[in-house]
């Protein structure tokens, strides 16, 4: 009977160098924070991926002393299989030690490329992180077994780059907002609400942008700012809260780039005698201010509202909390959300849109791919493109678009028309 133990051995180092190909790749790929996470948890599994992580010269040691130990002996076994083999085989005149030495190589080497490396390889990095969570206690077996060996191996080769004005770094991970992405992207998904979990998602991803949000983002521009002059009467105050529906007006002296203050709606019902006597302080803030920051200027004052100036010192815009707030959590109706904002679909091609809204919001709802700049609006984008005051009924061409005025406020624009022009229409 042929003794069984070079087969067995073949196939044992198969596969450990395919456990140990497979457990390379799978920690290069895995997310750390998904690492950190379990290690937090009290988990087991947890506890020994993160001593891999804060280690990772010398678990990735362990993996090519180990896969180089199996492949060794691999090699030995599979040369003595199949040295008799092709002797066997092949015709006489070819038998010398070469040939057989050239074919016992080219065997060798697709077996275990396909069966150790491609096919592990291709396996653990269809899911890293759930390859490593299964083979932690294995693999940390090996690496306390392996320890005394690897650790030599690599002060030995630290030495030796050391030799060359080289070091190697001891630094342990650090996680960024790039990782806490990248953890929410593959685990907050993936649950079975899927409406519920794409609105989480994209909370936290706002809040992770958060910190780089500018006021000037969020604000509520110039132009749409409801305002009075601080010598009119309390009629036109009256007036102005009626129509607008706001529970604050804004109080100016002589030009709306000098705003005074602010006047709230309740105050009108202790009978002032007028403006100036019930009009209250409110926060200046630049436009190139952190919006992060400015919340916690609005908490710690007990604050709601904020004037935006521009590097001239003039009027840009307000901002409430609400507005800050919006950007973390999606829109928050106020007193300042138009409900009548118009947004109609003709056909395939054409739109009839409040020149109110938010260029993001239109190309995430419509797919229109609508230019992106330092605006926000389709407005602010119609007089960023045509640089004066557009009239009524006025073509514009920003192709593939063709913008079609059709009512205006002022000196701002209300409504328009949206045509989107095919490639085959331009041709």
């Amino acid at each position: 009977m042929e003794d069984p133990f070079p087969y067995l051995t073949i196939i044992t180092c198969l596969l450990f160098s395919a456990f140990f190909s497979g457990m390379e790749i799978a920690f290069v790929s895995a997310d750390k924070l998904y690492i950190e996470v379990l290690r937090k948890k009290e988990n087991l599994s947890g506890k020994i991926l993160a001593l891999f992580s804060t280690n990772p010269s010398q678990f990735l040691a362990t993996m090519l002393v180990g896969n180089n130990i199996a492949l060794v002996l691999y090699g030995i076994y599979m040369a003595r299989l199949l040295e008799p083999l092709i002797v066997m085989l092949l015709p006489e005149f070819l038998t010398s030690d070469v040939v057989v030495l050239i074919i016992q190589s080219v065997l060798s080497t697709a077996l275990v490329l396909t069966t150790a490396e491609f096919l592990p390889k291709s396996l653990f990095l269809i899911n890293p992180n759930l390859s490593l969570r299964l083979f932690a206690l294995p693999m940390g077996i090996i690496y306390a077994g392996m320890y005394p060996v690897v650790f030599v191996i690599v002060k030995l080769s630290a030495w030796c780059i050391s030799m060359f004005g080289f070091k190697i770094s001891g630094e342990k991970p650090i996680f960024g907002l790039t990782d806490l992405n990248n953890y929410l992207k593959s685990h907050i998904l993936n649950v079975k609400d899927e409406d519920e979990a794409e609105v989480d998602a994209k909370i936290f991803n706002n809040a992770i942008e958060f910190k780089t949000v500018k006021v000037r983002e969020c604000m509520i521009p110039r132009t749409e700012i409801v305002a009075v002059d601080e010598k009119d009467s309390l009629e036109e105050l009256r007036r102005l809260f009626d129509k607008s529906g706001h529970s604050k007006i804004l109080i100016y002296r002589e030009t709306i780039d000098e705003v005074i203050g602010y006047c709230h709606a309740l105050e009108l019902f202790k009978k002032p005698r007028n403006i100036k006597s019930i009009l209250s302080p409110i926060l200046i803030v630049p436009e190139t201010m952190l919006a992060n920051e400015l919340l916690i200027q609005f908490i710690t004052e007990r604050r709601s509202l904020a004037l935006v100036v521009d590097e001239y010192g003039g009027t840009s815009g307000i901002v409430s909390i609400e507005d800050v707030i919006e950007e973390i959590f999606g829109d928050i109706r106020d007193e300042h959300d138009d409900e009548s904002l118009t947004e109609q679909q003709l056909d395939e091609s054409n739109f009839i849109f409040s020149a109110r809204h938010e260029i993001d919001y239109l190309n995430e709802k419509y797919h229109l791919g609508l230019p992106v700049g330092e605006y926000d609006t389709l407005g602010g984008m119609i007089f960023e493109y045509h640089e004066d005051i557009p009239q009524i009924n006025e073509v514009i061409e920003m192709l593939p678009f063709i913008i079609t005025i059709l009512t205006m406020e002022e000196n701002r624009i209300d409504k328009v028309k949206l045509k989107r022009v095919h490639t085959e229409e331009l041709a």
